[in-house]
């Protein structure tokens, strides 16, 4: 189909969108009010929900312009993302501007000549006053290859097969919660407990299995349908749902939708024909797969059971929850999880990447100084701005939050009373699929548990001691087993070893912090010995020191920092320990594991 006009747009409020020019990244918006108000005022978002921070996508809208029939009209802009357009009440008010668009990730836009994508927050003025009318998307196909198709998860009005066309949506906040991608890309479909599921994958390579990720992601969708629902799974709150997979040489990331998840992967992580599909998938593909559970959970944690802060979201400005340790982390340990209870994964598998947590956790100095409350709150200025002092200043709430809700789960299966699944599905009751609060959940523990939680989560959510880890796997089957960390682990350090050994960051209280390291030095070499046994050795990688040290323990370590070059004194410790699983009671960890609460 060829440019829409205007005119044609039914609704209140419509957008057509098309690609303006693809080798200079360039989508035109044209934007119809067709009843605007007396200086009417529009915005573009500063922030995209889901992800905490502010990314000012202004700065990408140029060429604003307005016009009354034929007569242009003044604008003048209000603030950083704010525009005041001197129009008359009541009549058509169209606007017309472009958005540049080479963002790469889920969060805003992208359009060169392989592939084009947009989340409305990048592209869609919001229209003050009008932001809970009818909107009307048009996607037009002009100027765009013929083997382009688009793909979005809302509700079409009339569209061509390859679906470009018209889009009806119920207001503001459904639209730019349903990002939109064009292309060649492959799609699929299944259907999971009634629902229709559609996937598309952009970037695929020819040895792309999409037979065995369709089967799997159906077998996420279920597990995870079954897990709120149980036996009715006509109440999942979905009507249909859209999986957006676009997959890069290097990248990693989802963002979650009510009714669809942008997710990015790792070409190589992507399931090939050939491969073996029994025993366990591979680490890249298994890390996909956990990627795919983890946003299909948002589907109800997060984008409808949600803090009440996020009630009405603000588009001009922070929103600010302290819950994040709870929408986040409780995603984040179901997440892999699932994968166990939907059989993609086997308990040993399982037991690794909870391990593998446990260690990031323990690894942050920063966990004995921020609250995963307090990370909730900070990360608008902490979380997405990371830098080499993160690690000792601040804690995930992701993954922190994860053994929150690992911890909580043990505790109340420990009772033989109930588990946190069935917390979760109570949560989504009592609050009908919406806001909620902490003192919800608190209610919830209480009601089912029969005692209260309230010390348990002022001391793991809103202070900094560790978490008592050990003594509930212990009473689940489960011997934690400390283990001689690995060699950058020991040392405290975070490096970058693609070209030398360059330090990214030096953990508090480490043998490296003693010893004088800093973030940006360069491990150049050591010398080991003393005196006549004394040696020097240019290191290429790390695990070359153990070559040189031997049984030895101390070394002096030379470095360059701003062109100078410098000798520390290093000592290796032995006291630096990870934590590796083992189990020694397996009905108990079935029972966990499985889903079901042992008597």
């Amino acid at each position: 189909m060829g440019a829409l006009t205007p005119s044609a747009t039914p609704a209140p409020v419509g957008y057509l969108v098309r690609a303006l020019d693809l080798h200079a990244h360039l989508f035109e918006v044209t934007l119809t009010v067709a009843q605007a108000a007396a200086d009417q005022v529009v915005s573009l978002p500063v922030w995209i929900p889901g992800s905490y921070l502010v990314r000012e996508f202004a700065k990408h809208l140029q060429g604003l312009q307005a016009r009354q029939g034929s007569k242009p009209v003044v604008i003048t802009q209000r603030d950083k993302c704010s525009w005041q357009i001197d129009a008359k009440a009541g009549k058509a008010l169209v606007l017309t501007y472009q958005v540049y668009a080479f963002d790469n990730s889920v969060r805003t836009a992208w359009l060169d000549t392989q592939r084009g994508f947009f989340n409305g927050t990048s592209l869609c003025l919001r229209v003050h006053g009008q932001e809970d009318t009818p909107h009307q998307l048009t996607l037009a196909d002009e100027g765009l290859p013929k083997d382009w198709q688009a793909a979005t998860a809302l509700n079409p009005s009339k569209i061509t097969k390859r679906g470009f066309g018209d889009y009806l949506v119920a207001n503001y906040d459904e639209l730019v919660d349903s990002p939109v991608e064009l292309g060649p890309f492959w799609r699929g479909e299944f259907v999971a407990a009634g629902i229709k599921h559609q996937f598309i994958v952009s970037g695929a390579p020819a040895s792309f299995d999409g037979a065995r990720l369709l089967a799997d992601t159906q077998a996420i969708c279920e597990a995870e349908i079954s897990f709120w629902h149980g036996r009715q799974p006509q109440q999942a709150p979905q009507r249909h749902y859209l999986f957006m997979l676009n997959a890069v040489h290097e990248g990693y990331g989802g963002l979650e939708h009510r009714n669809s998840t942008a997710l990015i992967c790792k070409r190589a992580d992507l399931p090939r024909h050939g491969q073996a599909k029994s025993g366990a998938p591979s680490d890249g593909y298994t890390t996909l797969l956990g990627l795919i559970s983890h946003e299909y959970f948002h589907t109800w944690n997060v984008k409808r059971l949600r803090p009440a802060e996020f009630s009405r979201y603000d588009y001009t400005q922070e929103n600010y929850t302290e819950l994040l340790w709870f929408f986040e982390g409780f995603t984040n340990y179901y997440d892999d999880l699932l994968l166990r209870r939907a059989r993609l994964i086997d308990n040993a598998h399982y037991l690794k990447l909870l391990s593998k947590t446990i260690h990031q956790v323990l690894q942050t100095p920063g966990r004995q100084v921020q609250s995963v409350a307090q990370s909730s709150r900070d990360t608008w200025v902490k979380y997405y701005r990371q830098d080499e002092n993160t690690v000792n200043a601040t804690v995930s709430y992701y993954t922190k939050g994860s053994l929150v809700a690992l911890c909580l789960d043990l505790s109340l299966r420990h009772s033989g009373k109930t588990s946190l699944d069935a917390v979760m599905r109570a949560l989504w009751l009592r609050c009908q699929g919406g806001p909620m609060t902490q003192d919800d959940l608190l209610a919830v523990l209480a009601e089912l548990s029969g005692k209260s939680y309230a010390t348990e989560l002022q001391q793991w959510v809103h202070g900094t001691a560790d978490l008592p880890l050990k003594k509930l796997l212990k009473q689940h089957g489960i011997h934690v087993e400390e283990e001689r960390a690995p060699l950058p682990d020991q040392l405290g350090l975070k490096l970058n070893e693609q070209q030398g050994i360059r330090v990214k960051s030096v953990l508090r209280g480490s043998a490296a912090e003693l010893a004088g390291f800093a973030a940006g030095d360069e491990w150049l070499g050591v010398t080991t010995g003393q005196g006549k046994t004394s040696h020097r050795w240019r290191l290429n990688k790390l695990d070359d020191l153990t070559t040189y040290l031997g049984s030895d323990t101390r070394c002096r370590a030379l470095i360059a920092r701003d062109q100078r070059l410098l000798t520390l004194s290093l000592n290796l410790p032995d006291t630096v320990r990870n934590a590796t699983l083992s189990v020694t009671d397996t009905k108990p960890v079935n029972a966990w594991l499985n889903g079901e609460v042992a008597a």
